[in-house]
């Protein structure tokens, strides 16, 4: 039966380490600061943003909500974000997405600046992170997933990596940090042949496809690591939720695995910290 490397852990480790880092930094006057942009009121963003003030609050970081009427126009918007980057006492930025239909998104990310942007939103930070630029920050989600496989001691460098699924916010930045440590990366998606065939070949398989429960039994073999990014509504349990592998199909065959909820999704919320503590060291000249 597998290990379940669960998320609480990892986050725990995470949060500890900023609280000294930021007690450290409060000594020299410096606190660092989150500002969280929400067009509207979408139940899944409210609850991410309490689970965000919660963490802050108790790691000793600063955090504000920018909030805004999910009728706001193009031009107030894009202004109201020009002075949210341009306020020095806010080191990291999050602006949750999808933006409603009438507002032009992308328009709106690039006026972010690269070194404010803790979720990857922008193209420069894209840019860094597929070059390796340690200045850049990556999506919180595949960061999530390296922070797990750090905190596990699972071995990387070498190892054959599988990642299902190809996104932008998942998929291809991971492969993007998986790369950058050495592992040999396989990305499959939708037209990828024999994909259960590529999946068993894997030391480590990530499923990021958002498809409940289509990684089974014979995808996987005895002894891979199995990480599961998705978050489904579960279909046998209405009203619950299940990730992109059938955890209790995978779990007897593989040596660890992590599980949904409490897994991947756990940490992220900890990265979002950890990358505007890094963001305001960098913002004060701090190594």
């Amino acid at each position: 039966m597998a290990e379940r490397l669960t998320g609480k852990e990892v986050a725990a480790a995470i949060k500890d380490n900023l609280k000294t880092e930021i007690t450290t930094l409060s000594a020299q006057g410096i606190t660092p600061k989150l500002g969280i942009v929400r067009v509207g009121a979408r139940p899944d963003d409210l609850y991410y943003e309490g689970g965000a003030k919660k963490t802050c609050e108790n790691i000793g970081m600063a955090c504000q909500v920018f909030e805004y009427p999910e009728d706001i126009a193009q031009e107030d918007f894009e202004k109201a974000v020009r002075e949210i980057n341009d306020k020095k006492e806010i080191n990291g930025i999050l602006m949750f997405s999808p933006l409603p239909k009438h507002l032009k998104e992308n328009r709106v990310r690039e006026l972010i600046s690269p070194e404010k942007d803790v979720d990857s939103l922008t193209l420069g930070s894209a840019a860094k992170v597929f070059v390796g630029d340690k200045t850049g920050f990556p999506p919180c989600t595949p960061q999530a997933v390296m922070e797990i496989l750090h905190h596990y001691q699972i071995p990387i460098q070498g190892q054959k990596a599988v990642v299902l699924g190809r996104s932008l916010v998942v998929g291809k930045p991971l492969a993007m940090l998986l790369l950058g440590e050495n592992a040999t990366v396989t990305i499959c998606h939708s037209k990828t042949q024999d994909l259960p065939l590529v999946c068993q070949d894997a030391d480590v398989l990530i499923a990021a496809v958002g498809r409940a429960k289509m990684v089974k039994a014979n995808f996987v073999k005895s002894g891979q690591i199995v990480i599961d990014v998705g978050i489904n509504e579960d279909p046998e349990n209405p009203g619950k939720y299940c990730g992109d592998v059938d955890y209790t199909d995978v779990k007897p065959i593989v040596e660890k695995i992590t599980p949904v909820p409490g897994g991947v999704g756990s940490v992220t919320t900890a990265v979002l910290c950890k990358h505007t503590l890094l963001a305001c060291k960098l913002q004060n000249g701090i190594e």
